[in-house]
């Protein structure tokens, strides 16, 4: 993969399709090329040159030590797309990426074209603040939980009942998450980015495109909380997906491509 270095950090990114810009910007620790099982396909079929970068701290990317700050992802995309002369583009981003693409629509809102907010929020609420609060006391106690544990918990916390009730689904999965187990080099350094204040009012000033995607049985970033995301930014719109929960682009790719594409192609 080509390399950039932005904002002083090594980023890696790979480039796909012709056409006007998409960047693709992945949440926490996960990698780039996650993008590339469905997302990516779709889009450069739909006539997007498709950009995806692993963000600082997930390797191949440079991981430098932490803790990081969601100001230091900003800075990070702010120099990709800069280097590689993308604005103005359009953007699209799950979970801690999201929260990116929504701070970056504020600080730089020439930069984008539209944004499409998947799994989003702004602010955290009681019961993710305990969520965030329990992760990083197992981090700080520096458990490692076996490999086979880990991949059954992240499927009942990341998947829709709908697939965990499906036999041949939830195995599946379940062997996804054990030959692929999360990246735990830089967890450190990621946990502070997940401690969220309120910035509800400050996404008040977005004034581009917004689409704000939600899954309907994610229980990392519920609706509700992405919904009040589209309450506050004007203009923008609202879309939820039911059947799936905080990996929904992977669970319904076919619904999540067709709404994001609908998106983009009005912009």
């Amino acid at each position: 993969m080509p390399a950039a270095v932005v904002n002083g950090v090594h980023l890696e990114y790979e480039v796909r399709g012709d056409g006007e810009p998409v960047l693709l910007i992945m949440g926490t620790g996960a990698r780039a090329r996650v993008w590339q099982v469905f997302q990516v396909p779709a889009l450069v079929a739909a006539g997007y040159r498709v950009v995806t970068f692993d963000n600082r701290g997930t390797p191949p990317s440079a991981t430098p030590a932490g803790p990081y700050t969601v100001e230091q992802l900003v800075g990070d995309t702010i120099g990709l797309i800069e280097f590689l002369d993308l604005a103005p583009c359009r953007i699209a981003a799950v979970s801690l990426g999201a929260v990116v693409a929504q701070e970056l629509g504020v600080a730089r809102p020439d930069l984008v074209r539209g944004l499409a907010l998947m799994g989003t929020r702004g602010r955290n609420d009681a019961a993710r603040t305990a969520l965030n609060e329990a992760e990083r006391l197992l981090t700080e106690a520096g458990v490692e939980l076996p490999n086979d544990y880990a991949a059954v918990v992240r499927a009942f916390q990341m998947l829709s009942p709908q697939t965990l009730n499906d036999d041949r689904q939830a195995s599946l999965w379940i062997d996804t998450f054990r030959r692929f187990p999360a990246e735990q080099s830089s967890a450190a350094a990621y946990l502070p980015l997940e401690d969220l204040t309120d910035r509800l009012d400050v996404l008040r000033k977005i004034r581009v495109p917004t689409l704000v995607l939600s899954f309907a049985d994610d229980l990392i970033t519920p609706p509700a909380l992405g919904r009040e995301v589209a309450d506050v930014i004007a203009g923008s719109e609202y879309v939820e997906i039911a059947g799936c929960g905080h990996l929904g682009y992977l669970e319904r790719p076919e619904a999540v491509n067709g709404t994001l594409i609908g998106f983009f192609n009005r912009l």
